[in-house]
């Protein structure tokens, strides 16, 4: 299945807002609700929608803090399946990227306090050899968004 413009709108309407209702989103795109209802599952089961998620309020459930760690490492496919498998296991980072450049891996900590940090830290160190880590606390976020570019 390829998409057309009608699915682009379909799938930035949910991407912004996924409880609205088929009904409100067939109408921006001049679907009948049924039409509307069968698209979006043809998007699911053609994997351009992965999962439907809430987005949560962080100062409210306490853990406004981030931190992002970049991280040198030992490369080996031994030591990068160990590191997979510890950060499976730390639900305080929620992200981890492969870098290209002069640091391998780049990490996104959501915690509540720097404490908390500390103990992922010491968790992660004692877990798995690391060659270097350094930690930046971010003080503001400037934006932020799970909305994808679909132009």
């Amino acid at each position: 299945m390829s998409l057309n413009p009608r699915d682009r709108a379909i799938l930035d309407m949910l991407q912004h807002s996924a409880d609205t209702p088929v009904y409100e989103i067939a109408a921006r795109v001049n679907l009948s609700s049924s039409a509307c209802s069968r698209r979006i599952q043809q998007l699911r089961d053609q994997g351009y929608i992965k999962r439907t998620v809430a987005l949560l309020d962080r100062g409210k459930l306490d853990v406004p803090m981030t931190v992002f760690v970049i991280v040198h490492a030992r490369h080996s496919d031994a030591w990068l399946d160990r590191f997979r498998e510890v950060l499976s296991a730390i639900p305080e980072i929620v992200e981890c990227h492969r870098l290209a450049g002069d640091f391998d891996y780049l990490m996104k900590v959501i915690i509540p306090d720097i404490g908390c940090y500390d103990r992922v830290y010491k968790r992660l160190i004692a877990e798995i050899e690391l060659a270097d880590i350094s930690a930046y606390i971010s003080m503001e976020t400037i934006k932020e968004s799970s909305v994808l570019p679909l132009r």
